[in-house]
C-alpha cells in the first residue's frame, strides 16, 4: 500500500491510497478458499470446485465483498500512518478498481486540529471548603430529635389532648349495618394530624384509656366501596392507650439510635453531612471556572463540519428565518463548545482515562435514587435507549476529566461558612438564571432545550477515538 497526502488546506487534507493488483488477487484468493467449501454446484465435490468455476458463479459478489473489506482496512491503516484524527466522516472517491486490477482512491478528510493541554495542570479556580460552626450542628440535630417519635403511656385517668397518640379498636356502621373494612384494631392516630378521616381526631380529644366513644365521620371520595361515598359513618371506639409526647433527650443513647458511636461521633457526622449538602453545588463552581479557563485556550481552527453539525443541533426546532437570523451567534457558540470538548477529550486521552461498565451502572443507580417511585420506567428507558446510556458514559468521562484536572491544577483554597456558602450558590444561580434569560432573548425561543442539550451527537464518528459530545462540549467515553 502506498499513501500520499495531497491537496493540504488548514485541516483538510486528500490522502491518495495505491493497492497493488497483486495484493487485491490475494485477498480474492483468500476469499474463493473460504466459500469453496460451503459451496454445493451439480458435478463436484463440496470442496473440489476449481476457482474458475466459482469465478463465473460469484465473482462480482466475491469482488464487491473484498473491495468493502480491503477499502475499511486500508482507509484505517493509512490515517493511522499518517497519525490523522478524523473530523467526522471521511468521504471515498474510487479512481481506479476492478478484477485484476490496481486499486488506486482517494480518501478526503477533515483531520482534528492539535490542542495544547500542557496549560491545564497550572489552571487556576477556587476550591471551597465550607467550615460548619457548632452551633449549625447543634441545631439540626435538634431538628432530628425533634422529629424523632418518643411516646411514652400516661397514667389512665390523663385526657388526651392534640399531639397526643390514642390507641383504639373501632366498629362503624352505616344507618345501623355494617359494612366491608367497618372495623379496625389496634389504630394508632396522632391527634391533630387529621390522617385518618377528616374531622375523626377532633372528636378524641378528651378521651381517657378505656373511654368508649362514639364519632361520625364522612367517607372520602377514594372510599373502595364506590356506593358508600360520601356516606356519614357511626365509628364505636374503645380506647386502649394514651400516650404523650416527651422531649427527646440528647445524649449518646440517642446518637447511638441513629448509628453513630456516641454523641461526639454523630456530631461530626452531621458537621460533615450539612458539608456535603453543599459541597457538589461549589465543585460545581470550581468546575465551571475551569471550564471558563479552557475557553481561553487558543485553538488555531476548529473544523467546520463539526461546526455545522453543531449549528444544526441549536438551531433544532426553529423557522429557516430564526435559525438564519441565529446563525453568526450559534457558529461563535458553537466553536466554543467544539474546542472545549476538543480539549477535553484530548487529555482525557493522553492521560489514558477510561470509564469502566461498574461506573456507568453506579451513575443510573444514582439516577434511579433521583427519582423514586419511578425506578422500573428509567431503567427501561436505559435499557431501550442505547444514545441515553452512552450519553451517560460520557457524562460520567468528563466527571473524571474535570476532576483529574482539579488535581493537577492550582487550586486557590478558601473555607468560607454556611452563609457565605449560600450567597455563592445564590449570585451563581442568579448569574445562571440571567445568562439564560440573555441567551434567550438572542437565539428566541427553542423547542425543548433540555432535551436538545442532552440529546447531541458525537461530533467525531472514527472508532477507537473518543467522540466529542456536546453541553460544554461533553466527552463521550465509549
Amino acid at each position: 500500500m502506498k499513501v500520499t497526502v495531497e491537496n493540504k488546506k488548514g485541516l483538510n487534507k486528500d490522502l491518495k491510497i495505491f493497492i497493488d493488483k497483486e495484493t487485491i488477487n490475494s485477498y480474492m484468493d483468500e476469499k474463493y478458499e473460504e466459500i469453496k467449501g460451503s459451496v454445493n454446484l451439480k458435478g463436484f465435490r463440496p470442496g473440489k470446485v476449481p476457482k474458475e468455476i466459482l469465478k463465473r458463479q460469484f465473482g462480482k459478489a466475491v469482488f464487491g465483498e473484498v473491495l468493502d473489506k480491503v477499502l475499511k482496512e486500508t482507509s484505517t491503516k493509512a490515517l493511522e500512518e499518517k497519525k490523522i484524527k478524523p473530523a467526522g466522516q471521511p468521504k471515498l472517491d474510487l479512481k481506479t478498481y476492478g478484477e485484476d486490477k490496481d486499486l488506486e482512491y482517494v480518501l478526503s478528510v477533515t483531520e482534528l486540529p492539535k490542542v495544547e493541554i500542557k496549560s491545564l495542570e497550572n489552571i487556576k479556580f477556587d476550591d471551597y471548603t465550607v467550615k460548619i460552626e457548632e452551633n449549625e450542628t447543634d441545631k439540626r440535630i435538634k431538628e432530628i430529635a425533634k422529629n424523632q417519635p418518643n411516646f411514652k403511656e400516661v397514667s389512665a385517668d390523663t385526657i388526651a389532648k392534640k399531639g397526643d397518640l390514642v390507641s383504639l379498636d373501632y366498629k362503624a356502621t352505616i344507618d345501623g349495618k355494617d359494612f366491608k373494612g367497618s372495623e379496625g384494631k389496634n389504630t394508632q392516630l396522632t391527634l391533630g394530624k387529621d390522617l385518618f378521616l377528616k374531622g375523626f381526631d377532633d372528636q378524641l380529644i378528651g378521651v381517657k384509656k378505656d373511654d368508649e366513644k362514639i364519632v361520625e365521620a364522612t367517607l372520602p371520595e377514594n372510599f373502595p366501596e364506590k356506593e358508600l361515598v360520601n356516606k356519614k359513618a357511626k365509628f364505636n371506639c374503645k380506647i386502649i392507650s394514651v400516650k404523650q409526647s416527651e422531649e427527646v433527650k440528647i445524649d449518646d443513647n440517642f446518637a447511638k439510635n441513629l448509628g453513630a458511636k456516641d454523641l461526639n461521633d454523630l456530631k461530626i457526622l452531621i458537621s460533615k453531612q450539612i458539608n456535603d449538602e453543599y459541597k457538589n453545588s461549589l465543585d460545581q463552581l470550581s468546575k465551571n471556572q475551569i471550564l471558563k479557563e479552557i475557553e481561553k485556550i487558543k485553538v488555531d481552527e476548529v473544523p467546520e463540519n463539526l461546526v455545522e453539525e453543531e449549528v444544526k443541533i441549536l438551531s433544532q426546532g426553529m423557522s429557516e428565518e430564526e435559525a438564519k437570523k441565529n446563525k453568526k451567534n450559534f457558529e461563535e457558540k458553537a466553536k466554543i463548545r467544539i474546542k472545549t470538548g476538543l480539549i477535553l477529550n484530548e487529555f482525557g486521552e493522553k492521560n489514558q482515562i477510561k470509564v469502566t461498565e461498574q461506573e456507568v451502572q453506579a451513575e443510573v443507580q444514582k439516577q434511579l435514587r433521583m427519582m423514586p417511585g419511578q425506578e422500573k420506567m428509567v431503567m427501561e428507558f436505559y435499557q431501550k435507549n442505547p444514545s441515553a446510556l452512552a450519553s451517560l458514559r460520557g457524562t460520567v468521562y468528563e466527571e473524571k476529566i474535570l476532576n483529574l484536572i482539579k488535581e493537577k491544577g492550582k487550586a486557590n483554597k478558601k473555607e468560607i461558612s454556611k452563609e457565605e456558602a449560600e450567597k455563592i450558590l445564590k449570585e451563581s444561580h442568579k448569574h445562571d438564571h440571567d445568562h439564560s434569560q440573555g441567551e434567550e432573548k438572542k437565539e428566541t425561543k427553542r423547542k425543548s432545550p433540555a432535551k436538545s442539550e442532552k440529546e447531541k451527537k458525537p461530533a467525531t464518528k472514527k472508532a477507537k477515538s473518543k467522540p466529542v459530545a456536546k453541553k460544554t462540549k461533553k466527552v463521550s467515553k465509549k
